[in-house]
Formats: C-alpha cells, structure tokens, sequence
C-alpha cells in the first residue's frame, strides 16, 4: 500500500510539471487556438491538475495490483477454530401436515416451516456455516450432520416424508433438543445456533436437555395457528406459542411465531453475530485499485475529446451573411 501511495504522489507530481512546462510553452499560440481572447473556457483551467490526478491515481492502482497476490477463485479452507455450526431440528410429527398456517392459513405447517427456514438462508451467508438437520417425532434421528450444500438442507426441507422413520407416538421436542445439544457438544465454544421448528403442539412438562458451551444462540420458531386448532388424532392441535415462549427462556434464547410474519431481520442479526455483508463491506484493496483504474483510465480517454468539443466557444472561419 505504501508503495502504492509513493507511486501515485510522484507520477501526480510529474505529470502536473510537465503540464506546466506545456502551458507555458504553448501560451504565446493562444490567439491562434482560442481566438481573440487567448483563453479557452474556464474549466479547461482544471484539465492540468485533473490530467495529473489522473495519471497518478492509474499508476498507483496499478502499483498497488503488482503487490496484490493473485485472487484464486476457489472456496479457501476455514480453520477449525473459525467454523460455524446451524443445527435446524425440524419437528415431523403428523400435526405438521395441517393446513392452517401462513398468512392465509391455508398452507401446511410443514410447508410454511420450508418457507420460513427458506428465508433465512437467504439473509444469512450460508457458505460460512456447516448445516447439520434433525428430525424429530417421538424421538430424534440425525438426517444431516455438517454440509455445506444447501440443498441436501432445501431438499430436506421439501416435504421428504420424514415420519416414517419413526414408529407412532407421542411427540417428543426434547429428544430433538437433546440430539441436537449431543450434535454440537464437540463444536468450538459459541459457534453453533440451533434452530427448532415447530407448532409446539405436545410439549412434556419436564426433561429440558442442558445447553452445551457450543451452542451459542437457541431459536424456537413456531407455525400453525395460535387461536383456532385442527383435530388430529381425535383431539384439537394448535400452535401452543405460551408454552415455546417458556421453553425459549428456559434455554436462554429466542422465540418468533412465524405462522404470518417471517424472522426479523434484526433477530436474525442477533442470533447469527452479523449480518449478511453489503457490497461495500465485501470491497478489497483489489476491487477498489480496478475501479481507480477504470475511472482514471475513462478520464484521460475523455479528456481529449471533451478538449476538442466543448474546450473554447471560437469557431475560426468564414461568416457567411445571408
């Protein structure tokens, strides 16, 4: 950068004394060039400086892209200590199949469970986590552990019969959160978030699994609807958002009813540590020396042009009277 720097300062410098030894050279041809005035227009007298900036800024970039170590565009390994961890558990009891959740209550639970994690990975960038998926009924069963392919997690997602891993029963959330607290126990300390969707239909009174150091964050999101159930199995099953809203304290995390609305930006902020990185924040030494290049190169093609058609208002010859 320094290099750079010192690059750009001397050619600016350079460029700028030969403009001056030009003027100078050239002021006597004034009336010839400009006509009985002897001067060009008024923001010609910016052209030398500008000329010079522009040649200064080109060489530096270009100084400062010598430097530069060739970009390789290929996926860089993450070092161990850098990884981070999503564990989705994803409720696949036969309540999930009503239909009485989204906007309109007329869509699935399990569907809108696909929308909503759907959404979230679209805020969040998914290439620096490690997806790992649990499914969970009566009990819990690993169906991903640790890809970084999105759509084995979308595919999985996409209504793949999952209860028919398990036998019939009772619905058992805590197995899910035990499998998944089991999951990332041998993780880096704060580098896992686990997510759990459901409609909290059937939760046990007792058996909350411990957190383990790993897990930084705990989402609970909830889908179906909260006021009006759905019977199933001879009995009415709503989202029971009371008794998820007890469980997120008791993990010491954070619980969203997403049945209407999507997850908050800012809590999805808040859960992953950052968010999703805008174009400025993704701008290197590299990307910025290509554009001062660009633009410098675009004003030195352009000076001469604008020079010739807009440098003086005189136009030499004959006036012909009509």
């Amino acid at each position: 950068m320094v290099i750079a720097v010192i690059t750009c300062i001397v050619l600016s410098t350079w460029f700028f004394l030969a403009e001056m030894l030009h003027i100078r050279r050239i002021r006597r041809l004034g009336h010839l060039s400009f006509g009985p005035s002897g001067q060009p227009r008024r923001w010609v007298s910016f052209v030398p400086s500008l000329r010079a900036l522009a040649f200064g800024t080109l060489g530096g970039a270009f100084a400062l892209l010598i430097q530069l170590p060739p970009k390789v565009h290929q996926s860089a390994a993450v070092p161990e200590n850098q990884k981070k961890h999503i564990v989705v558990v994803l409720d696949v009891s036969p309540s999930m199949t009503l239909e009485d959740a989204g906007p309109e209550h007329k869509s699935s639970r399990r569907n809108r469970a696909k929308e909503l994690m759907e959404s979230f990975f679209q805020r969040v960038p998914m290439e620096r986590y490690l997806t790992s998926v649990i499914a969970c009924y009566n009990g819990a069963k690993p169906v991903v552990v640790e890809t970084k392919d999105i759509e084995v997690v979308r595919n999985i997602l996409n209504d793949l019969p999952l209860n028919f891993a398990f036998t019939p029963g009772k619905t058992d959330l805590f197995s899910g959160l035990k499998e998944a607290f089991s999951v990332a126990a041998p993780f880096q300390p704060k580098s896992t978030l686990v997510i759990l969707v459901t409609d909290g239909d059937t939760v046990p009174p007792r058996g909350m699994p411990r957190r383990p150091a790993s897990v930084s964050d705990v989402l609970l999101v909830g889908v179906g609807d909260t006021k009006s159930g759905k019977f199933i199995d001879g009995r009415a099953s709503r989202q029971d958002s009371s008794t998820l809203r007890q469980m997120a304290v008791r993990l010491n995390g954070n619980y969203h009813d997403g049945n209407e609305r999507h997850l908050p930006s800012d809590l999805i902020k808040s859960v992953t540590g950052r968010a999703n990185p805008g174009a400025f924040e993704q701008l290197g030494p590299r990307e910025y020396a290509l554009m001062t290049s660009g633009v410098s190169a675009s004003v030195l093609a352009a000076l001469p042009v604008l020079l010739h058609f807009l440098g003086t208002g005189w136009r030499p010859g004959v006036i012909k009277l009509q």
